[in-house]
């Protein structure tokens, strides 16, 4: 790294510590653009992204696709509110519910807020179904190891206490079961449950896939009660499994998904997607947003699904994600550290046996210019742009490779020190 952008960097640091609640730990790295599957800094060293802004970037960077929508849409038209009609959302609204299967479309900007709103979807629903005369609770049944968000709902059905705790009491009503685990499903079930509440692939619990067989005892136990089934595709929706959404890999279909984060290709974009049984229970005026489904975001949203179905984006993330995760299980009969390559496409954990061993490979990846991160304290996470290719995959898997090889190394020669100086 010159001085000079050093400096930079030290400024900037210094800026952010006096202006920004501090809520982020920032990399110590200056990026100024991106081409592809890569990001370049200020240098110009370009960074192979297996990270695509968690989940963000499906094209990638600076795709043609994606300049073309913003440049014409924003000639047009960027804002209205809506109180008022624009071409965007109806056409992007018929794209989701032809490939979720379901049938009604709320808008919003973030994957959070798509989850607050559908757990209003629930209790308006089942608020509905009792002055019909239904016996139904309120209750949500919620996931071990699940993250959906940072609002106060999208807290309180968020399991790790690192993300609730400090903001008691959260909003009441959460029971958590065990994932996968379709016995405490049953017994936590009862009519007292407005919803049952899943990701396809757990994303910040670790990339932990949901079973297809709770998933269809989720499904049976709703549908005898009224209550809904209600799938994060936050994280794992929009093609990332290799199907447009998780769940359609598990033989079942939600009454309400929720979709952020690749959708509108880093303009922010969210949505719930429905049932017309779902959104029976709301009318105009219980819910709302400024910024949800505005023209730029619908305009960009629609390129996005348009090149992934063009490109064979689905087909070609199954086929390099299935590579990616033969590579990281060839490399774990090498490795002892690795202890367990999971995943769906290009949606790939690597489980390692320390937090100190996996916060060390992140660092020792950046250092090589690949970006990845750790979560769960364990797992490292990649989530790359959906047109990653083998090569890059080859790329990442060498430098892992090389960072557990002298990470043994290492550790044998502090062990040998030790004996030495005993």
């Amino acid at each position: 790294m010159s001085v000079e952008t050093q400096s930079k960097l030290e400024e900037l640091s210094a800026a952010e510590a006096r202006l920004l609640v501090p809520t982020y730990e920032r990399n110590a790295v200056l990026f100024e653009r991106g081409e592809g599957v890569h990001l370049i800094d200020e240098q110009g060293e370009r960074y192979l992204d297996l990270l695509s802004g968690i989940g963000v970037n499906a094209l990638g960077y600076a795709h043609p696709a994606i300049e073309r929508a913003i440049v014409e849409q924003s000639r047009k038209l960027i804002h209205t509110s809506n109180l008022y009609f624009h071409r965007g959302q109806a056409e992007l609204a018929m794209r989701l519910v032809e490939r979720t299967g379901l049938d009604r479309v709320f808008f919003a900007n973030t994957g959070t807020e798509a989850w607050e709103g559908a757990l209003k979807f629930a209790r308006a629903h089942a608020g509905l179904l009792r002055s019909e005369g239904k016996e139904i609770g309120t209750k949500f049944l919620a996931m071990e190891q699940s993250f959906h968000g940072r609002t106060f709902g999208s807290v309180a059905t968020t399991h790790k206490k690192k993300y609730r705790e400090p903001f008691e009491p959260v909003m009441p009503g959460v029971e958590f079961v065990r994932f996968n685990d379709v016995e405490d499903l049953r017994a936590k079930f009862s009519s007292d449950v407005c919803a049952v509440l899943v990701e396809s692939i757990q994303g910040e619990g670790g990339i932990r896939p949901l079973s297809a067989e709770f998933a269809q005892a989720a499904r049976e136990l709703t549908r005898t009660s009224g209550a809904l089934l209600v799938v994060d595709e936050i994280q794992a929706g929009l093609g990332r499994t290799g199907k447009w959404f998780g769940y359609q890999h598990l033989g079942i279909l939600p009454d309400v998904t929720t979709i952020a984060k690749p959708l509108a290709g880093g303009i922010p974009l969210g949505a719930i997607v429905c049932t017309n049984e779902a959104a029976r229970a709301i009318h105009p005026g219980m819910h709302g947003t400024t910024f949800g489904g505005g023209p730029l975001a619908c305009a960009v949203a629609i390129a996005v699904i348009d090149t992934m179905e063009r490109e064979g984006l689905l087909a070609h993330a199954a086929e390099v994600g299935g590579y990616f995760q033969d590579r990281l299980r060839a490399l774990q009969k090498r490795h002892p550290a690795i202890v367990e390559v999971r995943g769906m496409g290009l949606m790939v954990a690597a489980e390692l046996e320390s937090a100190a061993l996996a916060k060390q490979v992140v660092k020792r990846m950046l250092e090589r210019r690949i970006l990845i991160n750790c979560t769960s304290e364990t797992v490292l996470r990649f989530l790359p742009p959906l047109v990653l290719t083998k090569a890059h995959v080859n790329e990442a898997v060498a430098a892992l490779d090389g960072i557990l090889s002298e990470a043994v190394a290492e550790d044998a020669a502090q062990t040998a020190g030790g004996t030495k100086n005993g």
